[in-house]
């Protein structure tokens, strides 16, 4: 087993140091030792590669342990915050807060702690898709065109194939730049930004999964 602690701060008031000494202190309570430390200094604002979250989801495997102080160090919205925690419980991570052990994964109910993050970030992500639904509707009735031009052809397009994985990235906050990054060496001929971002906008689901981030952004 691992144990990696994850540190994060956004301002000059707060300190690495005071996050790390508090990590450090839990493990050795509980005879554990940290095998690396994730730091970062930035906004939450920023995105989960910036945040250095897409770095600590690939150093995480099944049985691993990962200490943080408090939830709010993990996303900068609750849906974000929901969604790395299912992601990483899913993959079998188990996540200590230790400024908030009773959201912790590891204790007595974590089946049903488990089952709560998920109906909150279900909730959550509905929420969102009735109102991009609604805001859809609202245009239609104005008279804004959507969808497929008419007289297009209806033809599989290169990143078709990756639309899921697409999906999961925008619900887990990053970029278009860094989906981009990802997913452009599983592809037989890279596509260029513009490319990636036109694919984007023409898809019903991603475009609502973008607006909810800028819904999520506005929100803090």
């Amino acid at each position: 087993m691992k144990v990696i602690g994850y540190i994060r701060v956004s301002t000059d008031k707060q300190d690495l140091g005071n996050q790390r000494h508090l990590l450090l202190e839990y493990a050795q309570q509980k005879q554990w030792v940290i095998n690396r430390f994730v730091s970062v200094e930035i906004s939450s604002r920023q995105n989960t590669k910036a945040r250095r979250i897409d770095e600590l989801l690939g150093l995480l495997d099944a049985g691993d342990m990962l200490l943080v102080a408090e939830l709010s160090r993990l996303g900068r919205n609750m849906l974000q915050t929901l969604n790395i925690i299912n992601t990483l419980s899913e993959n079998g991570v188990n996540i200590v807060f230790v400024r908030q052990p009773e959201l912790s994964t590891t204790g007595p109910h974590t089946k049903l702690l488990l089952a709560i993050y998920s109906y909150f970030a279900e909730a959550e992500r509905e929420y969102i898709s009735v109102r991009t639904k609604q805001g859809l509707a609202a245009a239609k009735a104005k008279g804004k065109l959507l969808g497929r031009p008419i007289g297009s052809r209806n033809k599989t397009r290169v990143l078709d194939a990756h639309h899921k994985q697409i999906a999961t990235y925008l619900k887990m906050g990053l970029n278009l730049a860094s989906i981009r990054k990802i997913v452009n060496p599983q592809l037989e001929k890279p596509i260029s930004y513009n490319s990636f971002k036109y694919f984007v906008q023409h898809d019903t689901q991603l475009v609502g999964l973008r607006q909810a981030q800028k819904q999520g952004r506005s929100k803090n």
